[in-house]
């Protein structure tokens, strides 16, 4: 006998289990869709967390911060400081609702899709619109503004050679001189004729644009409530490449003057 062999056969076959295989239960589309609905309802859960105790992302959609932002650049808006109650300082750049006259009168909206579209931001949910300027003016401050010099905060000419564009081409003297055109093209005049000095009051800001001579801000429409801050821009984390030819200077030939 080989010894590698075993000393026994078996002859008996396979145990075939008797119970039966249970068909699968009905309901399957229905655990499905409950578990979608869990998902989405846990992803709008922590997108509202996330966007009102930390941050959201915002583009720019116009030219009113130039030099500083560009048209088209993204950037995150950073909201647990406000939360922290860290104090608004001059020089911020802040996304905050505009007033109420700045938008004809429309306030933020209490329809339930509005809120909605505020606390998540989803592009199919409406939506009011941001803006994003500097504070210029805190709280007690003393504004004024000369033609083509410059803002001065309480009597003191306020150095912005890092960040405008170019210089104001207005004055402003009192409240009287505070107006404009709207975003939604009417004309505005926030305090009518009162002749008082500006002096930002308690709870207010006066923010201004860094491009100056193209900008909405509180020369059109006064003073904002701190209460309508969103946040800090924080990153700028895209911004659009000039993909275009670049352009040298020409100098002049032989001949030439």
């Amino acid at each position: 006998m080989d010894p590698l062999e075993p000393t026994a056969k078996t002859t008996d076959s396979p145990k075939v289990s008797s119970q039966k295989v249970e068909p699968r239960k009905a309901g399957g589309l229905k655990g499905f869709i409950k578990e979608m609905v869990e998902l989405v309802v846990v992803t709008l859960v922590l997108l509202i967390v996330i966007r009102w105790l930390f941050a959201e992302a915002r583009y720019i959609p116009s030219s009113s911060m130039e030099p500083t932002l560009q048209i088209e650049d993204r950037l995150l808006v950073e909201k647990l400081s406000g939360h922290l109650g860290k104090p608004i300082q001059r020089g911020d750049i802040l996304v905050f609702y505009p007033p109420p006259i700045e938008m004809g009168g429309n306030d933020l909206s209490n329809d339930p899709r509005y809120i909605l579209g505020r606390l998540t931001g989803l592009p199919f949910l409406p939506n009011e619109p941001a803006f994003i300027k500097r504070v210029i003016g805190l709280p007690g401050d003393s504004i004024k503004i000369q033609r083509g010099v410059g803002v001065y905060i309480n009597g003191e000419l306020l150095d912005e050679s890092s960040y405008i564009k170019e210089k104001p081409n207005y004055d402003l003297t009192s409240l009287s001189d505070i107006g404009g055109r709207s975003s939604t093209g009417g004309a505005i005049r926030p305090y009518g004729e009162t002749k008082e000095q500006i002096v930002v009051p308690a709870g207010q800001l006066f923010m201004m644009g860094d491009n100056r001579n193209n900008s909405e801000d509180s020369h059109v429409w006064g003073f904002l409530d701190e209460k309508r801050v969103i946040g800090r821009a924080w990153l700028l984390f895209w911004r659009r490449l000039d993909l275009g030819i670049p352009h040298y200077p020409r100098f002049p030939q032989e001949g030439e003057q």
